[in-house]
């Protein structure tokens, strides 16, 4: 018999035969109602026997644009993607050569078939070189143009339907536009001038809290770990969160904390995005920055390269961070360059099957290599799984109250897996009529699949009321759970 340390005994089973007793945390439910609830982290999980959380990986799709205009650089950045209907618009900032001057550039390009490729239009509002005949929105300086988002609070004023926060060394300005063309400060004042701004700096409508939100940068000189360097900047970058109820009055920045408690990894973007479908969870892709590593020295000559990683938050501030990279260089050898690798900022729904995001490619090459954006295919809500091998193993939720009469799974096993489950009373008793052997095991692969007991899946008397959940999966991957009508 093993001796389990008593900070584990929540998590601990006794295998009999095909049962397993566990002993149960004795946490007050979760009112989860009829939300969709991800498993990307231990919000809901009280235990896992033979399982674990497990990052899901986005796959790389086409390239959907190419900075090859004469007015794009090398160090074309993307800044966002705005969602609206059938229509996508991709901000990003371009610079041209105008003697010894560098003139930064806004632009924008648009896609009507669901991020799959973007074009430029002709928008006619600033001159290049004698014609008005190119897609640029602002140009002279990066101080009056901002990563993009589309306010969705109800109170906001048509003038001010798109936002964003623009930011130049330790000033962040607040920025609207009602047509996502012509922009305007609101103010001629900074909103803050608590960071570090050469970034993407992200804010958003919070509807389930009534606020906005922002996360920006600041470089961290006292955290254990940073030793200055020439190259190395002012300190570790971290991200930093505020809110505010008009966008221009922000509470004071309060720094990131991650459950890895690592605090000295350089973070230098967030996009950070309430996920769709699951408001209440923030999802993020910030780009971490390892900055003594130089792989092909001959594409670019200095030290730093990144990669993408994947977080989430049920608060804003305390984040399960996943330090297993989300998205790796790859095989081609340009994306091992500093600036490479960065996750444009908001998913596109490409399909009811799919979300995208866009992340760069071949920043500021040495043979002039333009830059460009490709496509990432994601499972819409599957970004980390409780994930089961073979040989079989368990979840168990903490005590839940649930309003929908139908539990619906977002899941995927292989020919031999299978899920099943068991709905328990908040002490870990089988609830007659749920059983888990009363359960054909599920197998195949589907985003929203109805659970039955027998015949029927109708939970309507057991809403309202405690109980646990419990998985029993063979090679198979378990990503949400909602309650449904």
């Amino acid at each position: 018999m093993h001796s389990w340390p008593q900070s584990t005994l929540p998590l601990v089973g006794i295998v009999v035969g095909l049962m397993t007793v566990h002993a149960f945390a004795a946490d007050p439910p979760v009112d989860i109602g009829a939300r969709r609830e991800l498993f990307v982290d231990r919000f809901l999980i009280d235990f896992m026997t033979n399982a674990r959380l497990e990052l899901a990986h986005p796959e790389r799709r086409e390239v959907v644009f190419e900075a090859n205009a004469a007015w794009e650089s090398g160090t074309f950045f993307v800044y966002s993607v705005v969602q609206e209907g059938s229509k996508i618009r991709l901000y990003y900032r371009a610079t041209f050569s105008d003697g010894d001057e560098n003139i930064i550039t806004g632009a924008l390009a648009e896609s009507t078939d669901g991020g799959r490729s973007f074009s430029r239009p002709n928008l006619g509002l600033y001159e290049f070189k004698g014609s008005k005949k190119n897609n640029i929105i602002w140009q002279g300086s990066d101080l009056r143009f901002a990563a993009a988002f589309l306010d969705t609070n109800p109170d906001c004023p048509p003038e001010a339907r798109f936002k964003g926060l623009s930011g130049n060394a330790q000033k962040l300005y607040a920025l609207a536009s009602a047509d996502g063309l012509r922009w305007h400060a609101m103010q001629d004042q900074p909103v803050t001038t608590r960071g570090d701004f050469d970034t993407i700096n992200t804010a958003f409508w919070d509807a389930q809290h009534g606020c906005y939100r922002s996360y920006t940068r600041v470089n961290d000189p006292t955290i254990a770990g940073f030793k200055p360097t020439p190259t190395s900047g002012a300190g570790i970058r971290v991200i930093q969160m505020s809110t505010s109820k008009d966008f221009i009055h922000w509470t004071p920045p309060v720094p990131l904390q991650y459950d890895d408690g690592d605090v000295a990894m350089q973070m230098y973007e967030n996009n950070i995005v309430p996920c769709s479908g699951a408001e209440h969870v923030l999802l993020g892709f910030p780009n971490r920055y390892v900055l003594d590593r130089n792989k092909v020295p001959q594409n670019f000559p200095f030290c730093g390269i990144n990669d993408a990683l994947f977080m989430a938050s049920r608060d804003g501030v305390h984040w399960s961070r996943y330090r297993e990279a989300w998205v790796r260089p790859g095989l081609d050898q340009r994306n091992w360059t500093q600036r490479n690798n960065y996750p444009a900022w908001h998913i596109i729904q490409t399909s009811p099957e799919e979300w995208s995001i866009l992340i760069s490619e071949h920043y500021m090459q040495k043979d002039g290599a333009p830059v460009r954006l490709r496509r990432l295919s994601i499972r819409p809500w599957g970004f980390v799984s409780v994930h089961v091998g073979y040989e079989g193993g368990e979840m168990g939720t903490k005590p839940i109250v649930f309003s929908g009469k139908s539990l619906r799974l977002n899941y995927s096993t292989s020919v031999a897996g299978s899920i099943q489950v068991e709905v328990q009373d908040e002490n870990g008793q089988a609830i007659p009529g749920f059983g888990l052997n009363e359960m054909t095991p599920l197998f195949g692969d589907e985003l929203d699949a109805a659970i039955k007991w027998g015949d029927s899946g109708d939970l309507s008397r057991l809403i309202g009321r405690p109980v646990r959940l419990r998985f029993v999966l063979k090679d198979a991957d378990l990503f949400s759970l909602r309650f449904a009508d």
